[in-house]
């Protein structure tokens, strides 16, 4: 079921922790396998794939938050047989909250959210996913992450488009439900100094949707931030996971 949604690159079977990642919009956990060699080595990592890239490119992508979260709660449900935490960046992190809205039964031990918040912005005024071929481009050129031959190339943008306007939209439309409860749940906030369309500022606004510990990191840089410094974001993380654990 969901063949290919969940990427193991190093299988620990009796690991003491299990982080799920999630990637960002127009992503894959492509762009995270480096990160798992930075991670204690009996912990189990796992990154998952939505619907619509790597090896589940043949499938439909989707375009609301919700269904996306259900969707993923199903294919994460079967492992949650030791303690775990959600863990993801700009999308990742607005569908690991909601995950951990859904996954009451068995809640995660930390939730980490990096470089999305719950605070309206722009996006909602004017969403990119609406925006001309061009200006979205630019737009994706200009928070860093994506490849240049991705956008350059007219034959594999053609390819990319729709996945990252689909994404997108899942971004552009999210707001948290407002009768929600505040999660109890440890919460790590992470985000780049210079991400001007996510600032510092925006970011503390998760502290109001925790009632459990609340933990904000600030690393320099942008939207992605952790582009030659994933070790040192990977530490943060484990630490803050570290005080969680018996």
């Amino acid at each position: 079921m969901h063949e290919g949604a969940l990427t193991r690159i190093r299988p620990v079977p009796h690991s003491r922790f299990r982080l799920f990642v999630l990637h960002h919009a127009g992503g894959s956990h492509l762009g995270y396998r480096g990160w798992v060699r930075h991670f204690p080595s009996d912990w189990e990592i796992c990154l998952v794939d939505a619907p619509g890239r790597a090896r589940r490119s043949d499938e439909e992508p989707f375009r609301e938050a919700g269904p996306l979260a259900d969707h993923l709660c199903d294919i994460v449900r079967p492992e949650l047989d030791r303690p775990y935490g959600l863990f993801g960046h700009s999308m990742g992190a607005l569908v690991a909250y909601e995950m951990t809205h859904r996954l009451t039964e068995t809640p995660p031990t930390w939730l980490g959210v990096s470089a999305w918040s719950p605070v309206p912005g722009p996006e909602r005024a004017e969403p990119r996913h609406r925006v001309p071929s061009g200006r979205l481009r630019e737009a994706i050129a200009a928070m860093g992450g994506t490849p240049h031959h991705a956008l350059e190339d007219p034959e594999l943008w053609a390819y990319v488009e729709p996945l990252v306007r689909a994404d997108l939209r899942v971004v552009d439309t999210w707001s948290p439900d407002p009768q929600a409860p505040p999660l109890r749940v440890p919460l790590s906030v992470f985000g780049g100094a210079e991400d001007l369309g996510m600032t510092p500022e925006r970011l503390s606004g998760w502290g109001e949707h925790v009632h459990g510990d609340f933990a904000h990191h600030t690393l320099p840089g942008g939207h992605f931030y952790f582009t030659g410094r994933t070790g040192e974001l990977v530490a943060r993380i484990t630490r803050d996971i570290r005080a969680t654990l018996p």
